[in-house]
């Protein structure tokens, strides 16, 4: 199995120490967060610098909208993905041409200013009971998160992004945020199979998700072990054999505090690649980046390109004045409207 490391830098500029970190071949991918951005001219001279190093890799970000928007100062402002589902309540046909237009706009935009990938959508279901997903699931029953999340997943692909979903096989029901501490879902395989599962499954059999990234949640019924994302059981055996996604599997951030019950950075790479995973994603720490980066080194791992994550923009000429633009715009402007 080929891998690779996904990692950040820290300002809103390449330094000569981010270029020598970045030229390392193990790194093929990097993200982006909030304090990579200061307007839309500084991104799009970040984004060519780092592509001037590197054309290969690919350049991420987390731009789902509502909370969890890292570029938003001059931005087009992205609702909060519950919305739609509000929406879908009222008029199903009218959510699904909005949340289709989302997609577009969010992607169009994005790789404008030389951003692959956006990781969305998110595939939670709200039960009410987590504030770390919360308004960032489209709603709680299984099939309405399945129609607006493919309906986004087509408005991305046609402008030119590829999807991955978030967080396998589900975080919705945990009250623990990951990025502080290790939730555990006891549900029974068969409840997670009957809800949180149905818009992964649906979406894998339609082959419309490029990449997976599980979640940071340890299901004792599953796995009692280890959490999602550094699970033979639920990466090999459900993800891999029984659904039968044959995508890139992302491992969550290994810097989270659900993951660092794992071990060392080190050991937390090991796992995630034992357990399945392709891109071992690292942030805001370097020296445990480093540490990973070396570990794939030393360990003389088959490397992976993400080449094929690579956007293709299709807007030609000014994104603002296309077609495409001015339509989705329309479409979408009732979510939007309130927030700009």
């Amino acid at each position: 199995m080929s891998i690779c490391v996904m990692a950040d830098i820290a300002g809103l500029e390449l330094t000569p120490g981010d270029a020598e970190f970045l030229l390392q071949p193990e790194i093929s991918g990097l993200i982006l967060f909030s304090r990579n951005y200061q307007n839309p001219e500084q991104l799009k001279a970040l984004c060519e610098s780092i592509k001037a190093l590197r054309s290969d890799l690919v350049i991420s970000v987390d731009q789902e909208g509502g909370r969890v928007q890292r570029f938003r100062e001059e931005f087009l402002r992205l609702p909060a993905m519950r919305r739609l589902g509000s929406e879908y309540d009222l008029n199903a046909d009218s959510a699904l041409a909005k949340s289709q237009s989302l997609g577009w706009l969010m992607a169009a935009e994005l790789i404008h200013h030389g951003i692959d990938i956006s990781f969305a959508p998110v595939l939670d279901l709200d039960f009410e009971r987590s504030g770390v997903i919360g308004d960032r699931a489209f709603a709680s029953a299984p099939e309405v998160v399945y129609q607006l999340s493919k309906a986004f997943i087509l408005g991305m692909r046609g402008a030119g992004m590829s999807a991955t979903a978030k967080h396998f096989p589900g975080h919705g029901h945990v009250i623990a945020d990951s990025h502080k501490e290790l939730p555990t879902d006891p549900r029974a395989f068969d409840v997670l199979d009957q809800l949180d599962l149905i818009p992964f499954k649906k979406l894998i059999n339609e082959e419309l998700l490029s990449a997976i990234m599980p979640a940071h949640v340890v299901y004792p019924d599953v796995d009692a072990e280890f959490t999602a994302g550094f699970s033979a059981i639920w990466l090999q055996k459900v993800l891999r054999k029984e659904l039968g996604f044959n995508g890139l599997i992302y491992s969550d951030d290994l810097s989270m505090e659900g993951a660092a019950a794992s071990g060392s950075p080190a050991v937390r790479a090991e796992k995630a690649k034992e357990a399945g995973c392709n891109v071992l994603l690292i942030c805001n720490k370097r020296d445990a980046a480093q540490e990973i980066v070396d570990t794939v080194r030393n360990k003389s791992w088959k490397l992976l390109s993400l080449t094929d994550m690579k956007a293709q923009s299709s807007v030609v000429g000014d994104l603002y004045d296309s077609a495409q633009w001015l339509e989705h715009t329309r479409i979408a402007n009732e979510l939007l409207s309130p927030l700009q």
